[in-house]
């Protein structure tokens, strides 16, 4: 399952690297010996992928209150919520990517193999300032 949180400032750009990373994450066992950990990727295992558009990943939270201002409005995320899912197909199988109705409400389950859970961020180093030791990070050139 892959849970998609999109901020105001991606880009199509950082949907394809996302794309790519998820496609190329080592996550499952190696298919001709499962002994063998973190060998093969979602491709490697023929896997299926499901997607869900997920804004309150780019919650901050205040005063006990989550603000989802880096969170991408509805209409443009809902434009390259659908890039992505094209993107994926068109670099994997069309038919092995899922997806449920975007902004709808809906009930997802997920059952995990193991403690395992991955963040994956085309612009992670962006967002933290190494000189800053307060422990709320700012990202560059947005102060």
């Amino acid at each position: 399952m892959v849970l998609v949180g999109l901020g105001a400032d991606d880009t199509r750009e950082d949907v394809q690297n996302m794309v790519n990373q998820i496609l190329s994450l080592r996550a499952f066992a190696d298919p001709s010996n499962p002994e063998k950990m973190w060998k093969a990727n979602v491709k490697d295992v023929d896997g299926e992928i499901l997607c869900v558009s997920q804004f309150t990943l780019l919650a901050n939270i205040k005063r006990g209150r989550p603000d989802f201002h880096r969170a991408m409005s509805t209409d443009p995320s809902r434009e390259i919520y659908a890039t992505f899912l094209e993107n994926l197909g068109q670099a994997y199988k069309p038919e092995k990517i899922k997806d449920g109705k975007f902004g709808a409400m809906m009930n997802v389950s997920l059952t995990n193999e193991g403690p395992v859970t991955f963040t994956l961020d085309t612009r992670k180093f962006e967002y933290v300032d190494q000189g800053q030791t307060s422990g709320v990070s700012t990202p560059k050139g947005k102060a």
